[in-house]
């Protein structure tokens, strides 16, 4: 390519997810739903951690910048695709399309490393009770943080530079209904098999590799745990299985984007979409169900919230 960019493709136009207006309707209402519900539970844990005292501690300092990241991530693609429903022209401009692969990878790759320390946060918790708060200090926690903003933008640049400088010159039309990074480069003006395989492996090893270091790093808590204390063994299950569940939620769908051999239009799109506005909304819900201390500081919150509505 002598080092020029021959890109003349202004814009990409979203196949979407249905042309059927029954449908299109359907999605309208429980996309619009879960979404405000994912801003509203999450934004929630965000205020209810900054506002309570007693929830300054390293594991819900976590759980309040997860919650933050899903607020971003759901916001990344959810409020286009709700907008988009009843166009018939979706578009996106090449610029919008390349900010949207820039923060659904620096949103994604800051999560995982969260997630992990979440991971690490809950062995010393359980197994190392006396050296917690040694060990998980208010300093090694912002550092943590630091460091998945980081990594989690460094992935991402890494992504994006694999295919800011392909030529688009013809074809521009994505089945999808936001910008995915393996779709758009099989629009580029040149043999991508070889880049196409870069990239998926990248991102399908990452989350792969993360999700196994999770599973057996829960395993081992439990292991560790029963040889301990068999009486130990349900309370650990009991706190572990939400953050079990929001890994399978959160890996679940990458996994089958990346690895899954047989790609599926409709399949892609529903996972997707699940990914995009109900996992953000399950994520608070999980984490509260059985939360007592976020529960009632939650509840707190919106009596005041009320209260004060109604004074002013």
């Amino acid at each position: 390519m002598d080092g020029v960019n021959h890109s003349v493709v202004s814009e990409f136009v979203f196949l979407g997810l249905s042309n059927s207006w029954g449908i299109q309707l359907l999605l309208f209402f429980f996309s619009s739903m879960f979404y405000v519900a994912s801003l509203m539970g999450n934004l929630l844990i965000v205020f209810s951690v900054t506002y309570d005292l007693h929830l300054h501690s390293p594991m819900y300092f976590l759980l309040a910048n997860l919650s933050f990241l899903d607020t971003g991530a759901c916001s990344v693609a959810a409020p286009k695709m709700i907008y988009d429903l009843f166009r018939k022209h979706k578009a996106i401009s090449f610029g919008g399309c390349i900010t949207q692969i820039f923060f659904i990878h620096a949103f994604g790759g800051t999560e995982m490393v969260l997630l992990l320390a979440t991971a690490f946060d809950r062995y010393i918790a359980i197994c190392k009770p006396l050296q917690y708060l040694t060990i998980m200090s208010p300093q090694k926690c912002i550092l943590i943080l630091l460091t998945s903003w980081i990594l989690g933008f460094i992935h991402s640049v890494a992504q994006l530079a694999f295919v800011v400088d392909l030529p688009f010159c013809g074809p521009n039309v994505l089945d999808s209904f936001y910008c995915d990074l393996p779709q758009l480069i099989k629009l580029a003006c040149t043999e991508t098999n070889r880049l196409e395989f870069i990239v998926t492996a990248n991102s399908g090893l990452i989350s792969v590799g993360s999700f196994f270091i999770l599973i057996i790093s829960y395993i081992f808590i439990l292991v560790t745990v029963q040889k301990h204390s068999s009486s130990g063994l349900s309370k650990a299950l009991s706190t572990l299985s939400a953050h079990v569940t929001v890994v399978v939620l959160f890996f679940g769908p990458l996994i089958f984007f990346y690895m899954w051999p047989f790609p599926s239009s409709h399949l892609d799109k529903f996972l997707a979409m699940c990914d995009a506005v109900l996992t953000p909304f399950l994520n608070p819900v999980i984490y509260t169900f059985r939360n007592k201390e976020i529960k009632a500081t939650m509840k707190k919150l919106c009596h005041q919230l009320v209260s004060y509505r109604k004074l002013s």
